[in-house]
């Protein structure tokens, strides 16, 4: 007589209790070092921007939850993630009032609207920046120096502009590395540039940081390597060509991976498992796809950076990508 009872289902089969709870969980563990990185950089200006922006994810999605009828879902920490990733890719003396309404809109528009966690297409952080750019190009292009004096004593003016008001940038820095090289020719360090010990968005900290916080994700199974890995090594291969071509005109690959939000996007936004494709070969196409078409609106582009388009292309890509690379049905012939 049999001491267990067999049950015979259908997949997907689960071994482990991965939740998706679990899982988010673990992705804000692991972006939590370039959180506190970001801090120490710029100091109160980026840690204020990053809780609003979190406070309006998270309040957005219970919000709109509640107006439903549905069961709060805050829990599952997906919120949470928009939030820091919509932070990080704020300049540290942005508003905070811009910021929070950066946070509706990702939750609202880029997330809710299209049903929820796992039925969003683009990636919510990435569709409020895109909305903030578009409305305040002035307050998300001025940066704020790394490394001031008075950064854990002070608070920028235009970080607590009133809502609806004019921001006035009074500690305001230079280009960042990009648009120093896009516009004036000039290429920053790469070790600083690694260190993220430069002008630029709350997000463009240690490089080193971003990917062990990739690399832990990876070994915890949550993450596909071949997506963070296809988009670098493309930047690398075709800033590398375009560098041998004319290194007077075109900058290092070295520049190209480690100025700008490319690290960022590559390790924690292009990874999104909703937006991205599930085929192996289809992410490879992905990360084509973007890395292309980073290096494009970096070198020809009107705007220094181009990263947050490029993967939002891809979002909108990968469904057609997954519909085209079918993998063949075992037993039978591909077509």
């Amino acid at each position: 007589m049999l001491s267990k009872t067999l049950n015979i289902s259908t997949s997907p089969h689960l071994t482990r209790g991965m939740s998706t709870g679990v899982i988010m969980l673990n992705v804000v563990i692991a972006m939590l070092p370039v959180v506190g990185f970001a801090v120490f950089s710029f100091g109160l200006n980026a840690l204020l921007v990053i809780l609003s922006a979190v406070i309006a994810t998270v309040s957005t999605e219970h919000v709109l939850c509640r107006l439903s009828g549905k069961e709060t879902t805050v829990g599952d920490w997906s919120a949470v993630i928009t939030g820091i990733l919509l932070g990080l890719t704020l300049p540290p003396a942005f508003p905070l009032w811009m910021a929070f309404l950066g946070g509706v809109i990702g939750i609202a528009l880029g997330k809710f609207i299209f049903g929820g966690l796992g039925y969003n297409m683009f990636n919510p952080a990435l569709v409020g920046r895109a909305v903030l750019q578009a409305a305040f190009p002035i307050a998300i292009t001025t940066w704020y120096p790394a490394m001031a004096g008075n950064r854990f004593t002070s608070i920028e003016g235009s970080v607590l502009t009133f809502p609806f008001a004019q921001p006035v940038f009074d500690g305001a820095s230079g280009a960042t590395p990009l648009s120093a090289f896009k516009f004036d020719h000039v290429v920053t360090d790469s070790a600083d540039l690694a260190l993220g010990l430069i002008s630029g968005s709350t997000g463009e900290t240690s490089a080193v940081l971003i990917l062990l916080g990739g690399l832990y994700l990876v070994v915890r199974k949550m993450m596909n390597w071949r997506i963070p890995f296809t988009i670098l090594l493309t930047v690398f291969v075709l800033s590398g060509i375009l560098n041998l071509v004319d290194p007077e005109v075109y900058p290092t690959p070295g520049f190209m991976l480690f100025s700008g939000g490319l690290m960022l996007g590559a390790v924690f936004m292009a990874s999104d498992m909703v937006g991205s494709p599930i085929t192996q070969a289809g992410v490879v196409i992905y990360g084509i796809f973007i890395g292309s078409i980073v290096v494009v609106i970096r070198i020809w582009g009107g705007l220094p950076e181009g990263v947050m388009y490029a993967i939002l292309l891809g979002n909108a890509l990968s469904p057609q990508i997954d519909r085209l690379i079918q993998p063949r049905v075992y037993g039978t012939k591909k077509k």
